[in-house]
């Protein structure tokens, strides 16, 4: 229990002090007007309530991401902790408030166009497609569980439910984002919340009670505990896994959404920092619960692997047997609803670079749905794929996504004649992790399957080199 308490009290620790920290090194400012303010379109530029955008962009980066990617995280035993505090505090939401800030200083552009100003026409391209089909795949990955488990609990055929969720994304990405967005998603964004205290409320009594018994970190926890060790290492393997909770370049994506909305640059704390520190809250609470409920990680392997559970299965258990009927209604909310609104903001944040791209005016609805059905068309084509597939190629391109960000974000701090390394070491750091994956990870995940020794020396090579590039070239940005 004691390991659980630390990990908690040090993300809110985290929030408070070096959030406060970074917030200062950015240099936020109320008296420069907001994008909120200055276009206000009544679509997508939109002033809202502090508590309601920071709900929204919760729930925007979350979803079922630091639920489920903590379950499986959790199968590589108490390392998760590590990850998922430290990279939380020091990279992840780092990564978000820069994401967001940036945004709201370049009048709430799309990460593709941040990227393109601080790091050239060459990335800035490059990231058009990619976040794009990455935003696509996301909202494709995050309508295909749902519509499955919808179909199985009613009975009803998988393509008629595909058609009533991609129906739902299709007005949620059409109408602005205060008349369905910001009316249903603090409620859900709630939810997540309240479902995640209540499993933590429940092992911290099961724990004192003698009923639960708590595993704490020690020496002999720092190894790989997955039940597949060989093709599942846990460096880099288990930093792709938990990205949400950790660091995920997917909210990257998200974090322009609500630059729109936000009144004051202070409020970006809140939002963007905030909001990860929440995410990471979320993961250290079911990573603990996933290990515990079933006597370790150990029992967790050993649980999944004998009779073929996955991570949904996990959340439903714990729910039913923490929380009784009211724990099966989140548990059934959180694996619905939570992942059906992540992937619709997904495909608006879709619509809203290519808009971005091609200069187009988003404030006529003809106009949006003429962006719009291109790409329900393609996700549509895509949901044919099996789940398993999609997901795949969502873990590391959403790393690499974040790799390139946190780049972005330490160009930004160099250009203003800033010290750089609040974003270039974790930049190097998961360029390491990145390089690690492709090189070592087995095929089947999209690896080359080299020799753990050769691929991870090769690849420190790799993010110890972007360091030094890094810094020669912005040693020619000054002079």
């Amino acid at each position: 229990m004691i390991t659980f308490i630390v990990s908690i009290v040090a993300l809110i620790a985290g929030f408070l002090i070096y959030g406060k920290f970074v917030e200062k090194f950015f240099g936020a400012n109320d008296a420069n007007p907001t994008p909120a303010l200055k276009v206000n379109n009544g679509v997508d530029y939109v002033p809202m309530p502090t508590w309601k955008v920071f709900t929204i962009e919760f729930l925007n980066i979350a979803g079922l991401g630091p639920i489920f990617g903590a379950v499986l995280g959790a199968k590589y035993g108490p390392s998760a902790y590590i990850w998922i505090v430290l990279g939380c505090i020091f990279m992840g939401a780092v990564h978000d408030y820069f994401s967001g800030m940036l945004s709201v200083r370049n009048n709430g552009a799309s990460i593709p166009e941040i990227v393109g100003k601080y790091l050239g026409p060459g990335f800035q391209n490059f990231m058009r497609l990619f976040s794009l089909l990455l935003l696509i795949f996301v909202g494709v990955a995050f309508v295909s569980g749902p519509a499955g488990l919808l179909s199985t609990l009613t009975q009803g055929g998988l393509k008629v439910w595909l058609y009533v969720i991609f129906a739902y994304y299709l007005v949620a990405t059409l109408l602005p984002i205060n008349k369905i967005i910001g009316r249903i998603y603090p409620l859900f964004g709630a939810a997540l919340l309240i479902m995640a205290v209540g499993i933590a409320g429940a092992m911290i009594l099961l724990g004192l009670s003698g009923d639960l018994m708590m595993h704490e970190i020690g020496l002999d926890s720092f190894k790989n505990w997955h039940h597949q060790p060989t093709e599942n290492i846990l460096f880099p393997m288990m930093f792709i896994v938990i990205s949400c909770g950790a660091l995920s370049g997917f909210h990257s994506t998200q974090a322009p959404m609500m630059a729109r909305c936000i009144k004051k640059e202070r409020h970006g704390r809140h939002v963007f920092y905030g909001a990860m520190i929440a995410e990471g809250i979320v993961a250290i609470i079911w990573a603990t619960a996933a290990m515990n409920f079933f006597g370790g990680a150990e029992g967790l392997n050993d649980t999944m692997q004998a009779e073929g559970h996955n991570a949904a299965w996990v959340v439903n258990e714990i729910s039913r047997s923490w929380l009784g009927t009211v724990g099966a209604v989140f548990a059934i909310i959180g694996v619905i609803a939570c992942p059906i609104t992540t992937g619709d903001t997904a495909f608006r944040s879709a619509r809203l670079t290519i808009a971005d791209v091609l200069k187009l005016d988003q404030s006529n609805i003809k106009k949006r749905l003429w962006v719009s059905l291109p790409l329900f068309a393609i996700g549509f084509a895509l949901s044919q794929m099996e789940f398993e597939e999609i997901w795949k190629f969502l873990g590391l391109s959403n790393q690499v996504l974040a790799v390139i960000v946190l780049w972005t974000g330490a160009m930004y701090l160099a250009k203003n004649g800033r010290k750089h390394w609040m974003l270039s070491l974790p930049g190097a750091f998961m360029t390491v992790v990145c390089a690690s994956y492709l090189l070592v990870a087995p095929h089947e995940n999209g690896g080359l399957n080299l020799d753990t020794f050769l691929g991870n020396g090769l690849a420190i090579f790799l993010g110890v080199g972007s360091l030094f590039l890094f810094i020669f070239k912005t040693r020619k940005i000054r002079h």
